[in-house]
This record gives structure tokens, sequence and C-alpha cells, in this order.
């Protein structure tokens, strides 16, 4: 890494141990999930820490782990960035990662309360990287409730 020095922003996050490599001028931050490089843009920086964070800190099992897949919501093509499964298969967690200079607002959260009418996870986290927000979907209501965290994994 100290071939060429990259300046990142410091995150909200605890300090992770990231693989970087440069190719044709890119700097590519390796996902662990997705087992490859990926091009280091400011919102994949935050995916990056997210995912670290819910495996490290969280205790999630890499296994249960999605990233950046395609979703059908009606006839529209959507991408979610971390969906987080729980073990009988359902969805646990829909985190939604915006780069750290886009404000989160209501929009961001009726984004991924829309992604949520598809999916039906029980928690969703919204994060640019310095601010994270989180939510626990209350179904009955049709609302959510603001949380301090996420929880941790548990069988």
């Amino acid at each position: 890494m100290e071939k060429y020095k990259i300046v990142l922003q410091q995150l909200n996050f605890p300090k992770f141990p990231f693989r970087f490599k440069n190719s044709e001028n890119k700097i590519s931050i390796f996902d662990i999930v997705r087992k490859k490089f990926v091009v280091l843009q400011p919102e994949e920086w935050v995916r990056q820490h997210c995912v670290h964070y819910l495996i490290n800190v969280k205790n999630y099992p890499k296994s249960l782990i999605n990233v950046e897949k395609e979703l059908k919501i009606n006839t529209l093509s959507k991408r979610y960035d971390i969906v987080v499964f729980n073990s009988n298969g359902g969805i646990h967690i829909i985190v939604e990662c915006k780069a750290p200079k886009v404000n989160i607002n209501q929009a961001t959260f009726d984004q991924v309360a829309q992604y949520n009418l598809a999916l039906n996870a029980n928690y969703l986290m919204v994060t640019n990287g310095l601010n994270h927000y989180y939510c626990q979907m209350d179904f009955e209501n049709e609302r959510y409730n603001f949380l301090k965290d996420i929880p941790s994994y548990s069988e």
C-alpha cells in the first residue's frame, strides 16, 4: 500500500483491515462477500465498512450477507446494497448505503421502505458512513420505529 497513497474519508465506523489494489489508475477494494475487487467509489467505501461492521462487530456470518443484487419492484429493477438473511432464508436486515456527501433524508428512507415492500425485512439500516439510522419494522401498523442500533446476530 506504500506505493501509492489513498486518501479516504474517515467514516463513523471502527477501523477495519481492507485490501486494496491499483490497476489502470483505479483503486479497488476487496469485497469479502462478493470475493472480488471492486472499484472504490465513495458509496463502495461506505458499503465495505458496513459489511465489515455486520461481520466483525455484529457477528453476522458472512454466508448470510448478500451485496448488490437486483430486485424487482413491480416492473422496476432496483439494486439493494446489503441484505442480511436469517437462518431460515427470510430477510433480516436491508442496508442502504449512500456516499458520505449524500444527506440522509425522508426520500432515503422512502427508498429503503419501498425495497422492503418486496423484501419484508425486520430491520432497516440507512447510512452514509457518517450518520447511521436503524429501524425495526412494525408491519401491523405499517410503520417503522427508530432504534439506537441493529441487533447483533443470534441463531
